[in-house]
């Protein structure tokens, strides 16, 4: 088997042709079909899109490796994202609300963030965290 993308998918495909078609005259109208799809460049593009995929999983199994919190943390962007939006919610916006009313007299209304989302996603996240967490401890492998 050759180790080219591109002829490997054809040596593949012509095989599969010939078993789905007995008829020599289908198999042969159908390995036409395949030949013309590779000259017009479509196939190329199919075994450049795959190389680009294995590309991209070999990056973010480096950045899964990586130490940093912000990189290969909890699911980085959404994590973040829900993990502040509780916070201004629940610690936040409160205290600044107590400190404004106390010390400064303030009346006035402070933007509220619709935390209806925000919590049905982060628990979702703490719970297949949770999952992770329970399967390491009874030794399940991640792959």
């Amino acid at each position: 088997m050759a180790l080219d993308p591109l002829t490997a998918v054809l040596d593949i495909s012509s095989k599969v042709i010939d078993r789905l078609w007995p008829d020599k005259a289908q198999a042969d109208a159908a390995k036409l079909e395949l030949f013309k799809i590779q000259q017009s460049g479509e196939l190329a593009q199919l075994a450049a899109d795959t190389e680009l995929a294995k590309s991209q999983m070999a990056v973010n199994a480096e950045e899964a490796k990586s130490g940093s919190l912000f990189v290969s943390g909890a699911r980085p962007f959404i994590m973040w994202v829900c993990g502040c939006g509780l916070a201004y919610a629940t610690i936040v916006e409160p205290v600044a609300r107590f400190a404004a009313s106390v010390y400064f007299h303030y009346s006035g209304a402070f933007p509220v963030i619709d935390t209806t989302l925000t919590l049905q996603i982060l628990l979702g996240l703490l719970g297949l965290g949770s999952m992770r967490s329970y399967d390491k401890k009874n030794g399940v492998a991640s792959k």
